[in-house]
């Protein structure tokens, strides 16, 4: 982990760590790309054709992952990608491998904690309606701010299905406040 502070605030990376990941890759001399993901795309168990050695994906998507702590920009990527460790396919490979044409033009983007940022908290909170192929279920975001500063986020899947958009908005608010009442303890 890299901190380097200022007057500004604190900042927090693995910036060494994500060139090292895009160097042993053979992706240092890519074209960077501008999202970690094509959000258009929905991966499933049957996207494309079934790799014949799954050692590559999965340690890619391991070191990946270890990378996602200060970075939730690639977050939700990541949790899509680690569903499918035990069948991967070249489909799944090519988005792991935009991720790291992602981190190749933007290895440095991590946490920030500015000095300024006043004390109250704020959060938001969003579900994906039927976003897995497979299980049909919601994909529930949220995250939550104290000032300007990102202190917690998450992406995970809702564990019953929702019959409508509504239905899995209500469960998404509801798992974000009971995921966040911590945050009533600290502050």
């Amino acid at each position: 982990m890299e901190i380097a502070r200022s007057k500004s605030g604190i900042h927090l990376c693995k910036r060494k760590y994500a060139l090292d990941i895009v160097e042993d890759f053979g992706y240092l001399d890519c074209k960077p790309a501008s999202t970690p993901m094509d959000y258009s795309t929905k991966l499933s168990s049957e996207s494309g054709t079934l790799l014949s050695d799954f050692a590559n994906y999965r340690q890619l998507v391991g070191r990946l992952m270890y990378l996602a702590n200060p970075r939730p920009d690639i977050s939700y990527v990541m949790g899509c990608l680690s569903q499918f460790v035990d069948c991967p396919t070249i489909a799944h490979l090519e988005v792991a491998f935009r991720v790291l044409r992602y981190l190749k033009g933007c290895p440095t983007l991590g946490l920030f904690f500015p000095c300024d940022s006043d004390f109250k908290v704020s959060g938001f909170s969003d579900p994906d309606w039927t976003a897995c192929i497979d299980t049909r279920h919601s994909v529930t975001g949220y995250c939550f701010y104290l000032g300007n500063a990102l202190i917690s986020w998450k992406s995970k899947k809702q564990t019953i299905v929702s019959r409508s958009s509504s239905k899995a908005e209500y469960r998404a608010l509801a798992n974000a406040t009971c995921d966040a009442q911590w945050l009533s303890f600290i502050f």
